[in-house]
C-alpha cells in the first residue's frame, strides 16, 4: 500500500511507510490515527531486523508532518498504540497548532475564506480542552502574529459564548422549571440546554 501523501517514486522512506501500513493498518492505513509518544521505540522493539533506525525516524517524521495526519490531530483524536488502541489524550496545544497548520496549508489553495470554519473549530477545541480562556491563551499563543490574530478572534467569540451560557444558566436557576420545560420555553432542544449548562454550572 502506498502512503497516501507519498509520490510514486520509490525510496527507503516510501518502503518503510508501506511496510508500516501493512503491519499496522489501523494506525498507518487508509485512515490515519495520531501516534502515541514513543512509537519509534515500540517499532524498533517489535521489528529489530526490519527497520533501519534512521530511515524509520525519517519516515515517521514525514508521516507526522503530512496534512492528513495533522487533520487527525486537529480533530482531537487520542494518541494510539501499534494495536490501534487509544492510550493517551491529545494535548490541547497540539490540537490547536495542528488546526492552525492545516488552515495555513489549505487556505492558499481554496477559493473560500476558511477563517470562519477555523474559528468554529478553534472554539470547539477550546471547549474540549476544559481550560479557561486565559489558560488556553497562555498555552497556545505564539510569535506568529497572523495566527495570534485568529486566536484572538476565536477567544473573543468563546468569551461571548460563555457569557450567553452564564446568562442562560442564571435564567434556568431562577425559572423553577424542569430542564425540558425551560428548553421548550426558549425554543431550544433539551440536549443543547443541558450541554450549555454543563459548561458553566458546577457538577
Amino acid at each position: 500500500m502506498t502512503h497516501p501523501v507519498e509520490t510514486a517514486t520509490a525510496n527507503p522512506r516510501t518502503e518503510v511507510l508501506e511496510k508500516l501500513a501493512q503491519h499496522y493498518p489501523a494506525l498507518f492505513g487508509a485512515e490515519f490515527l495520531p501516534m502515541k509518544r514513543g512509537i519509534y521505540q515500540d517499532l524498533l522493539a517489535a521489528h529489530p531486523e526490519e527497520f533501519e533506525p534512521e530511515t524509520l525516524k525519517q519516515a515517521l517524521a514525514f508521516h507526522a508532518r503530512s496534512t492528513r495526519y495533522l487533520s487527525a490531530v486537529s480533530a482531537g483524536l487520542a494518541r494510539h498504540d501499534l494495536q490501534g488502541q487509544a492510550v493517551e489524550a491529545m494535548a490541547p496545544e497540539h490540537v490547536h497548532h495542528a488546526l492552525m497548520e492545516v488552515f495555513k496549508r489549505r487556505q492558499p489553495r481554496s477559493r473560500e475564506d476558511l477563517r470562519p470554519k477555523l474559528r468554529r473549530r478553534l472554539i470547539q477545541a477550546m471547549l474540549a480542552s476544559g481550560l479557561t480562556p486565559q489558560a488556553y491563551e497562555e498555552l497556545v499563543r505564539s510569535r506568529d502574529e497572523a495566527a495570534n490574530a485568529l486566536l484572538d478572534e476565536a477567544l473573543a467569540a468563546w468569551r461571548e459564548e460563555q457569557a450567553r451560557d452564564q446568562a442562560l444558566a442564571q435564567a434556568f436557576q431562577a425559572s423553577g422549571l424542569t430542564l425540558a420545560e425551560f428548553a421548550d420555553t426558549y425554543g431550544l432542544k433539551p440536549g443543547e440546554v443541558k450541554a450549555r449548562l454543563a459548561r458553566v454550572l458546577p457538577t
